[in-house]
């Protein structure tokens, strides 16, 4: 494949990805089923998503600011999340590149986004989980993170895509990344605990106290 054309398809995968990202969480603004207790939010400290220009101590570079397209296509208010505004990027490094998108405003019920979130993933037909999702701790500590690993068939091509996912009562947000050295990758070999320390990390460099 000419490497132009090549690009050209390494970022037609990633634009696909971001689409998933901003389809999950548009399920779970959506989503009128399950939720919990209604919150107005004041319960303990509140913040935002940021959308910075490199992530992960600098590994990644934000190509896309895709903050105004995921807005745009989520409800202000919806079952679990109330007031909502969205925040995200595509990101490069190298060969791979980099998805996150992140709500902030009040949530109710912090593991029905997460769960949300992962249903709308695979709600198109084009995903498929190939890991199933478990809880990790960032290595040091730290709230936990929701990670799995999906496998989308795009462009004719099988993307593997790991993911974590992470809600408090004022942010959720979604991290995923592709390889374009290696997108089929076998989704057994993901080292889930690195990717969720990873993810931690970025949630650290978004995710900022409001006021």
């Amino acid at each position: 494949m000419p490497p132009k054309r090549k690009a050209g398809k390494a970022w037609g995968i990633i634009g696909a990805v971001a689409g998933v990202l901003v389809i999950g969480t548009l399920v779970s603004t959506a989503a009128r089923s399950g939720g919990g207790s209604s919150s107005d939010g004041s319960a303990g400290p509140r913040y935002r998503v940021t959308v910075p220009q490199t992530l992960s101590g600098g590994e990644y570079k934000l190509a896309k600011d895709i903050s105004q397209q995921a807005t745009d296509a989520m409800p202000h208010d919806g079952a679990n999340e109330h007031h909502i505004k969205a925040a995200g990027g595509q990101y490069s490094s190298g060969t791979k590149s980099l998805v996150m998108l992140g709500l902030y405003g009040v949530v109710d019920d912090p593991q029905t986004a997460i769960d949300h979130s992962m249903r709308g993933m695979t709600s198109d037909g084009k995903t498929e989980v190939a890991v199933p999702d478990k809880e990790f701790t960032p290595t040091g500590g730290g709230a936990s993170l929701t990670c799995g690993v999906d496998v989308r068939t795009e462009m004719g091509q099988k993307v593997t895509l790991p993911f974590c996912i992470w809600a408090d009562s004022s942010t959720s947000g979604n991290v995923a990344e592709t390889d374009a050295s290696d997108v089929a990758k076998d989704p057994q070999s993901v080292d889930l605990q690195e990717f969720a320390d990873k993810a931690a990390k970025i949630r650290s460099e978004v995710r900022k106290p409001v006021g």
